[in-house]
């Protein structure tokens, strides 16, 4: 019992040291400026996109809508390979800035489904802002792939196990929760939460507009998940590319698609006034 008690305390002391090794990081002026160039990355991967997004409207080309095709748009500049890079590094000071408080943060909050609704929010971040910073890497040594046929492929091997189509439709219904939980974090501003101090009233009308924005395009994802699942067919399924082809498709698509590529402009030219006022636990 002893050596038992023993351990937990050594575990719990080494857990403390973690937490206080982790916050020091966190507060750095080093790590305050990783944090801040992730996040004007962040933005320019939503400019590029709004791009390739309006050009598709308009003359149908433009390339792959997606964040795999804004970091290719990247590439194909003449720095494209410093460009990835720096993307990739500010990405992953993003994954670290999120794993904090996915981790030890929010212990001031008394209600405890609000704290794990908070730090599991904070997982979610680091997850997509490593999935970035993963296809960044991937797209400067060269073996970039398609958002589209990554999501294809991923429904196709689903819909190939049991009780698979059961699980594709699941897939898109949380994909439209979080799709709904975005347009809700921009109507009531909920987004505010991770700001520090106070921006204009400008900004905060980007904030709103470009999750919104965000906010539909998710839900238009997880609807086409569900298409897929119902008509058994993976190629139904796909990424942001085939959500905004799917809302180019449809009467005044053009002008629909020119709407959904300015609110994600907007949510790109947010994270530049975000990364100035980053929160930090």
């Amino acid at each position: 019992m002893e050596a038992t008690s023993n351990v937990r305390n050594e575990a719990a002391e080494a857990g403390r040291d973690a937490e206080q090794q982790g916050k020091r990081v966190e507060q750095s002026e080093a790590f305050g400026a990783l944090v801040m160039v992730g996040l004007i990355a962040y933005g320019v991967v939503h400019l590029l996109i709004a791009w390739i997004a309006l050009q598709l409207a308009w003359t149908g080309g433009g390339g792959e809508a997606s964040q795999q095709g804004a970091l290719a748009q990247m590439a194909g500049s003449g720095i494209g390979d410093i460009l990835l890079w720096i993307t990739a590094i500010g990405l992953f000071a993003l994954v670290l800035w999120q794993l904090f408080p996915a981790i030890w943060g929010y212990r001031s909050e008394t209600d405890q489904k609000k704290k794990i609704a908070r730090r599991l929010g904070a997982a979610g971040k680091a997850v997509v802002y490593l999935g970035i910073g993963i296809s960044a890497v991937s797209t400067a040594a060269g073996h970039g792939k398609s958002g589209n046929r990554s999501e294809k492929s991923m429904t196709a091997r689903l819909l190939g196990v049991p009780f698979g189509r059961v699980l594709v439709v699941l897939v898109g219904i949380a994909v439209v929760v979080v799709g709904l939980r975005l347009a809700y974090r921009g109507i009531a501003k909920k987004f505010t939460d991770d700001l520090e101090g106070s921006v204009s009233p400008f900004v905060l009308r980007l904030g709103q507009i470009g999750h919104c924005a965000k906010g539909v395009a998710f839900a238009i994802i997880g609807v086409l998940f569900v298409v897929a699942a119902v008509t058994v067919d993976a190629n139904r399924a796909g990424g942001l590319d085939s959500a905004l082809r799917t809302l180019r498709s449809q009467p005044f698509g053009a002008i629909l698609l020119t709407l959904m590529a300015l609110g994600i402009a907007a949510f790109g030219a947010y994270c530049f006034a975000w990364s100035r006022h980053a929160k930090r636990q």
